[in-house]
Protein backbone atom coordinates (compact mmCIF):
# COMPACT_ATOMS: atom_id res chain seq x y z
CA UNK A 1 0.00 0.00 0.00
CA UNK A 2 1.04 3.36 -0.99
CA UNK A 3 1.63 5.64 2.20
CA UNK A 4 3.73 8.69 0.92
CA UNK A 5 3.32 11.72 -1.24
CA UNK A 6 5.33 9.86 -3.77
CA UNK A 7 2.93 7.15 -3.58
CA UNK A 8 5.52 4.62 -2.64
CA UNK A 9 5.13 2.13 -0.26
CA UNK A 10 7.42 1.55 2.89
CA UNK A 11 8.82 -1.98 1.24
CA UNK A 12 9.15 0.23 -2.11
CA UNK A 13 11.33 2.73 0.41
CA UNK A 14 13.05 -0.09 2.82
CA UNK A 15 14.22 -1.73 -0.50
CA UNK A 16 15.79 1.41 -2.43
CA UNK A 17 17.32 1.84 1.19
CA UNK A 18 19.23 -1.18 0.89
CA UNK A 19 19.51 -1.21 -3.04
CA UNK A 20 21.65 2.14 -1.88
CA UNK A 21 24.76 -0.46 -0.68
CA UNK A 22 25.13 -1.93 -4.01
CA UNK A 23 29.03 -0.75 -4.22
CA UNK A 24 29.25 -2.31 -0.92
CA UNK A 25 30.77 1.09 0.83
CA UNK A 26 29.36 2.09 4.13
CA UNK A 27 27.40 5.64 4.24
CA UNK A 28 26.45 7.99 6.34
CA UNK A 29 23.09 8.69 6.70
CA UNK A 30 23.16 11.65 4.68
CA UNK A 31 24.85 9.84 2.08
CA UNK A 32 22.09 6.93 2.09
CA UNK A 33 18.68 9.41 2.01
CA UNK A 34 20.78 10.79 -1.05
CA UNK A 35 21.23 7.20 -2.43
CA UNK A 36 17.80 6.31 -2.27
CA UNK A 37 15.84 9.46 -3.03
CA UNK A 38 14.42 10.09 0.23
CA UNK A 39 14.36 12.74 2.84
CA UNK A 40 16.98 12.42 5.80
CA UNK A 41 14.51 12.26 8.44
CA UNK A 42 13.01 8.98 6.66
CA UNK A 43 16.16 7.72 5.90
CA UNK A 44 16.90 8.05 9.17
CA UNK A 45 14.32 6.44 10.70
CA UNK A 46 14.23 3.41 8.12
CA UNK A 47 17.70 3.03 9.43
CA UNK A 48 17.27 2.76 12.81
CA UNK A 49 14.58 -0.07 12.08
CA UNK A 50 16.77 -2.25 9.69
CA UNK A 51 20.01 -2.23 12.38
CA UNK A 52 17.22 -3.21 14.97
CA UNK A 53 16.76 -6.63 13.36
CA UNK A 54 20.22 -6.98 11.69
CA UNK A 55 19.60 -5.52 8.26
CA UNK A 56 22.18 -3.00 9.16
CA UNK A 57 25.02 -2.32 11.27
CA UNK A 58 27.05 0.81 12.23
CA UNK A 59 30.91 0.49 11.59
CA UNK A 60 33.46 1.89 13.89
CA UNK A 61 33.21 5.68 12.21
CA UNK A 62 29.43 5.06 12.90
CA UNK A 63 28.66 4.64 9.19
CA UNK A 64 25.98 2.57 7.84
CA UNK A 65 26.69 -0.78 6.10
CA UNK A 66 24.80 -4.05 5.14
CA UNK A 67 24.24 -6.48 8.80
CA UNK A 68 25.30 -10.35 8.64
CA UNK A 69 21.18 -10.84 9.16
CA UNK A 70 20.96 -9.51 5.74
CA UNK A 71 23.60 -12.24 4.35
CA UNK A 72 22.24 -14.97 6.57
CA UNK A 73 18.72 -14.60 4.72
CA UNK A 74 20.08 -14.56 1.56
CA UNK A 75 22.26 -17.32 2.00
CA UNK A 76 19.63 -19.57 2.00
CA UNK A 77 18.02 -18.75 -0.53
CA UNK A 78 17.42 -22.58 -2.19
CA UNK A 79 18.62 -21.82 -5.72
CA UNK A 80 22.06 -20.63 -4.81
CA UNK A 81 22.17 -22.90 -1.63
CA UNK A 82 21.81 -26.30 -4.03
CA UNK A 83 23.91 -24.56 -6.60
CA UNK A 84 26.99 -23.56 -4.28
CA UNK A 85 26.27 -27.38 -2.87
CA UNK A 86 26.39 -28.90 -5.88
CA UNK A 87 29.28 -26.74 -7.64
CA UNK A 88 31.81 -26.55 -4.10
CA UNK A 89 33.60 -29.83 -4.73
CA UNK A 90 34.05 -29.49 -8.39
CA UNK A 91 35.24 -25.56 -7.84
CA UNK A 92 37.92 -26.76 -5.51
CA UNK A 93 39.20 -29.39 -7.45
CA UNK A 94 39.96 -26.45 -10.48
CA UNK A 95 40.92 -24.01 -8.05
CA UNK A 96 43.87 -26.76 -7.19
CA UNK A 97 44.87 -26.86 -10.64
CA UNK A 98 44.66 -23.44 -11.71
CA UNK A 99 45.55 -21.74 -8.40
CA UNK A 100 43.76 -18.68 -9.69
CA UNK A 101 40.35 -17.37 -9.24
CA UNK A 102 37.02 -19.96 -9.70
CA UNK A 103 33.55 -18.27 -9.41
CA UNK A 104 29.91 -19.54 -10.27
CA UNK A 105 27.37 -17.35 -11.33
CA UNK A 106 23.86 -17.13 -12.46
CA UNK A 107 22.10 -14.81 -14.64
CA UNK A 108 19.38 -12.40 -13.56
CA UNK A 109 18.12 -10.23 -15.73
CA UNK A 110 21.03 -8.33 -18.07
CA UNK A 111 23.15 -9.12 -15.24
CA UNK A 112 25.34 -11.71 -13.55
CA UNK A 113 25.51 -12.36 -10.20
CA UNK A 114 28.05 -14.02 -8.59
CA UNK A 115 27.07 -16.82 -5.64
CA UNK A 116 30.52 -18.27 -5.09
CA UNK A 117 34.08 -17.83 -5.40
CA UNK A 118 37.67 -19.63 -4.85
CA UNK A 119 40.72 -17.79 -5.22
CA UNK A 120 44.48 -18.03 -4.16
CA UNK A 121 46.64 -16.40 -2.67
CA UNK A 122 48.88 -14.01 -5.92
CA UNK A 123 46.20 -14.71 -7.81
CA UNK A 124 45.39 -12.12 -11.16
CA UNK A 125 43.76 -9.35 -10.25
CA UNK A 126 39.27 -9.84 -10.29
CA UNK A 127 37.22 -7.77 -10.01
CA UNK A 128 34.20 -9.75 -9.15
CA UNK A 129 32.83 -9.94 -5.35
CA UNK A 130 30.25 -12.55 -4.12
CA UNK A 131 26.98 -11.13 -3.87
CA UNK A 132 28.27 -8.12 -6.74
CA UNK A 133 27.05 -8.11 -10.47
CA UNK A 134 28.80 -7.38 -13.41
CA UNK A 135 26.70 -6.59 -16.87
CA UNK A 136 26.17 -9.54 -18.84
CA UNK A 137 28.04 -8.82 -22.24
CA UNK A 138 31.50 -8.07 -19.92
CA UNK A 139 31.84 -11.42 -17.99
CA UNK A 140 32.80 -14.59 -19.31
CA UNK A 141 30.07 -16.40 -17.30
CA UNK A 142 27.81 -13.37 -18.89
CA UNK A 143 28.35 -14.48 -22.01
CA UNK A 144 28.30 -18.17 -21.81
CA UNK A 145 25.03 -17.31 -20.36
CA UNK A 146 23.08 -15.04 -22.41
CA UNK A 147 24.58 -17.70 -25.36
CA UNK A 148 22.23 -20.90 -24.13
CA UNK A 149 19.74 -18.92 -22.83
CA UNK A 150 16.17 -18.04 -24.90
CA UNK A 151 16.40 -15.93 -27.93
CA UNK A 152 14.42 -13.57 -25.79
CA UNK A 153 16.65 -13.03 -22.78
CA UNK A 154 19.13 -12.28 -25.48
CA UNK A 155 17.66 -10.04 -27.11
CA UNK A 156 17.00 -8.48 -23.62
CA UNK A 157 20.68 -8.06 -23.14
CA UNK A 158 21.57 -6.99 -26.69
CA UNK A 159 18.94 -4.22 -26.68
CA UNK A 160 20.47 -2.70 -23.44
CA UNK A 161 23.13 -0.03 -23.46
CA UNK A 162 26.62 -1.45 -23.06
CA UNK A 163 29.36 -0.15 -21.11
CA UNK A 164 32.87 -0.52 -21.89
CA UNK A 165 35.34 -1.46 -18.89
CA UNK A 166 38.33 -1.31 -21.22
CA UNK A 167 39.18 -1.28 -24.78
CA UNK A 168 38.44 -4.98 -25.37
CA UNK A 169 34.98 -4.84 -24.36
CA UNK A 170 32.41 -5.75 -26.59
CA UNK A 171 29.86 -2.63 -26.63
CA UNK A 172 28.52 -3.44 -30.47
CA UNK A 173 25.40 -5.20 -30.62
CA UNK A 174 26.52 -7.26 -33.92
CA UNK A 175 29.61 -7.86 -32.47
CA UNK A 176 28.30 -9.54 -29.47
CA UNK A 177 25.57 -11.50 -31.06
CA UNK A 178 28.55 -12.84 -33.34
CA UNK A 179 30.32 -13.83 -30.17
CA UNK A 180 27.28 -15.38 -28.55
CA UNK A 181 27.09 -17.83 -31.48
CA UNK A 182 30.50 -18.97 -31.37
CA UNK A 183 30.27 -19.62 -27.39
CA UNK A 184 26.82 -21.57 -29.09
CA UNK A 185 29.10 -23.37 -31.62
CA UNK A 186 32.25 -24.39 -28.97
CA UNK A 187 30.93 -24.70 -25.81
CA UNK A 188 32.25 -22.18 -23.77
CA UNK A 189 33.41 -18.34 -23.60
CA UNK A 190 37.04 -17.20 -23.43
CA UNK A 191 37.22 -13.39 -22.41
CA UNK A 192 40.59 -11.13 -22.44
CA UNK A 193 41.24 -8.03 -21.09
CA UNK A 194 37.44 -6.84 -21.08
CA UNK A 195 37.13 -6.41 -17.39
CA UNK A 196 40.66 -5.63 -16.56
CA UNK A 197 43.58 -5.76 -19.45
CA UNK A 198 45.49 -8.47 -17.05
CA UNK A 199 42.93 -10.91 -16.89
CA UNK A 200 41.25 -13.69 -19.81
CA UNK A 201 37.86 -14.99 -18.41
CA UNK A 202 36.93 -18.53 -19.44
CA UNK A 203 33.41 -19.90 -18.76
CA UNK A 204 31.28 -22.99 -19.50
CA UNK A 205 27.73 -23.64 -18.69
CA UNK A 206 26.52 -25.46 -15.66
CA UNK A 207 22.89 -27.48 -16.72
CA UNK A 208 19.96 -28.75 -14.26
CA UNK A 209 16.63 -30.37 -14.65
CA UNK A 210 15.62 -30.16 -18.05
CA UNK A 211 18.88 -29.80 -19.22
CA UNK A 212 18.71 -25.93 -19.30
CA UNK A 213 21.93 -24.00 -18.48
CA UNK A 214 21.26 -22.52 -14.74
CA UNK A 215 24.76 -21.04 -14.14
CA UNK A 216 28.31 -20.31 -15.33
CA UNK A 217 31.53 -21.86 -14.04
CA UNK A 218 34.62 -19.67 -14.78
CA UNK A 219 38.18 -19.30 -13.83
CA UNK A 220 40.03 -15.65 -13.98
CA UNK A 221 43.76 -16.58 -15.00
CA UNK A 222 46.09 -13.88 -16.55
CA UNK A 223 45.64 -12.57 -19.62
CA UNK A 224 49.00 -14.46 -20.97
CA UNK A 225 47.35 -17.70 -20.04
CA UNK A 226 46.49 -20.24 -23.07
CA UNK A 227 42.77 -20.95 -22.63
CA UNK A 228 43.21 -24.93 -23.60
CA UNK A 229 45.12 -25.30 -20.20
CA UNK A 230 41.79 -24.70 -18.38
CA UNK A 231 38.40 -25.45 -20.71
CA UNK A 232 38.91 -29.17 -20.20
CA UNK A 233 39.32 -29.33 -16.32
CA UNK A 234 35.85 -26.50 -16.15
CA UNK A 235 34.19 -28.82 -18.94
CA UNK A 236 34.71 -31.59 -16.62
CA UNK A 237 33.93 -30.04 -13.35
CA UNK A 238 30.90 -28.44 -15.04
CA UNK A 239 29.58 -31.89 -16.55
CA UNK A 240 29.86 -33.19 -12.60
CA UNK A 241 27.75 -30.02 -10.93
CA UNK A 242 25.29 -30.44 -13.88
CA UNK A 243 24.64 -34.56 -13.07
CA UNK A 244 24.85 -33.65 -9.13
CA UNK A 245 22.11 -30.46 -10.24
CA UNK A 246 19.69 -33.61 -11.85
CA UNK A 247 20.81 -33.04 -15.67
CA UNK A 248 20.57 -35.40 -18.32
CA UNK A 249 23.63 -34.75 -20.36
CA UNK A 250 24.90 -37.09 -23.38
CA UNK A 251 28.36 -38.09 -23.55
CA UNK A 252 30.80 -35.58 -24.26
CA UNK A 253 31.93 -34.52 -27.83
CA UNK A 254 35.32 -33.86 -28.45
CA UNK A 255 36.09 -30.92 -27.29
CA UNK A 256 37.18 -28.23 -29.42
CA UNK A 257 40.01 -25.98 -28.16
CA UNK A 258 39.70 -23.06 -30.80
CA UNK A 259 38.84 -20.23 -28.04
CA UNK A 260 36.32 -17.68 -29.63
CA UNK A 261 38.22 -14.17 -29.90
CA UNK A 262 36.94 -10.73 -28.80
CA UNK A 263 34.68 -11.77 -26.10
CA UNK A 264 34.66 -9.76 -22.48
CA UNK A 265 35.92 -11.23 -19.78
Amino acid sequence: MANSPTGDSVLDRVVRVLESFGDGAPLTVSQLARRAGLPVATAHRLAVALLAHGFLERDPDGRLRVGVRLWELAARAPRALGLREAAMPYMEDVQAVTRQHVQLSVLEGDEVLFIERLSARNAVVNLSQIGRRLPAHVSSSGLVMVAFASPERQEQVLARPMTAYTAHTIVDPDRLRRALAEVRRVGYAVSVGAVHLDATGIAVPVYGPGNEVVAGLAVVVPSNAQPRQHVSALLAAARGISRTLGAQLAAPPAERLSAPHGQPA
